[in-house]
């Protein structure tokens, strides 16, 4: 009764929030922004958000974890050059970092303590978009109802990369100027600096395009895995198995593509019926095993003499 007699709750994530609960009675506030880890449900009121994430959810912040690990790790390998020993070490310090960064950010994240933590559901896009969505009742006066609708999809992959930026900065620097023996000095701390750039930029695209990423990555994980690979393998000059096995570095590129290749399919799939998704995975090497057939005929320098012989 109490909800009938106030004027409507305009906007798409406008609510009132509970003042009170008297037995079956609730009394409202006026229509508003809800509070931090709270959505309006169907009839305009703020509720906590008491769910978990699913498994579709976890994939994507899985995604946006493994960016900053993934760019470490071609920076560190970009710089380190071939005199280079400590590449490795770099590279288990920043698997290191970011796992300690995941795992203080599951900590810290409501409820405090626990690696479980609560969410809303994602409906649609728009709910990570609701500073796009307040009202103007009188075209004049502007309703800000914008609040985090995807809780906390979309503040925990900051506070992530935060802690992230953190732990470099404490670890890093110190591992490599005692390790790095093998660069110059001014290139042993560019793999740092590298990352200085690539973290306000990730941050940045998760402000801007977090939806859009969102239901998007599982694409973008495999677009990006088949060119990455096919542009390591024609720079790596591999044409047939007996290349991948020379090095053992090459072997390790390859399975990490493979396993790039795994996390889109099931992203994709999201793993629902079993019998039917599971077999999806049998596809993650053809790639790579077409690449290696066919990159004989494909070889410029056969292809330019070819076409001489039939002048």
């Amino acid at each position: 009764a109490a909800v009938d007699i106030q004027p409507a709750c305009l906007g798409l994530y406008c609510g009132r929030t509970v003042l009170s609960v008297n037995g079956s009675v609730e009394t409202y506030g006026d229509c508003g922004v809800c509070p931090r880890g709270q959505r309006t449900d169907d009839n305009k009121i703020c509720r906590e958000c008491v769910g978990s994430p699913d498994r579709y959810d976890w994939l994507y912040l899985g995604f946006m974890a493994m960016l900053p690990l993934v760019l470490h790790w071609f920076f560190i390998e970009w710089y380190s050059g071939k005199k280079s020993s400590s590449a490795l070490l770099q590279h288990i310090t920043a698997l290191l970092e970011c796992s300690i960064a995941a795992l203080v950010t599951l900590l810290v994240s409501d409820p405090v303590g626990s690696l479980h933590i609560r969410s809303c559901t994602v409906k649609k896009l728009s709910d990570w978009y609701t500073m796009l969505y307040n009202p103007s009742p009188d075209y004049i006066t502007t309703v800000h109802c914008t609040h985090e609708a995807v809780y906390p999809l979309y503040t925990i992959v900051f506070i992530y990369y935060a802690f992230c930026l953190v732990l470099m900065m404490l670890l890093r620097p110190l591992l490599v100027k005692k390790i790095a023996c093998g660069l110059g000095k001014s290139d042993r701390f560019k793999s740092i600096y590298a990352a200085l750039y690539f973290f306000p930029i990730l941050t940045v695209l998760q402000a801007v395009g977090g939806g859009l990423l969102y239901y998007a990555f599982p694409y973008i994980i495999l677009v990006l895995s088949l060119v990455t690979l096919a542009v390591y393998m024609s720079a790596s000059e591999v044409e047939s198995f007996k290349d991948l096995l020379v090095r053992k570095k090459r072997l390790v590129v390859l399975f990490s593509h493979w396993l790039l290749h795994a996390y889109g399919i099931i992203s994709i799939s999201k793993l629902d019926k079993l019998e039917q998704d599971l077999p999806l995975l049998a596809l993650v090497p053809a790639p790579a095993l077409f690449y290696l057939i066919t990159a004989k005929y494909t070889e410029p320098s056969r292809i330019l003499s070819d076409g001489g012989n039939g002048h």
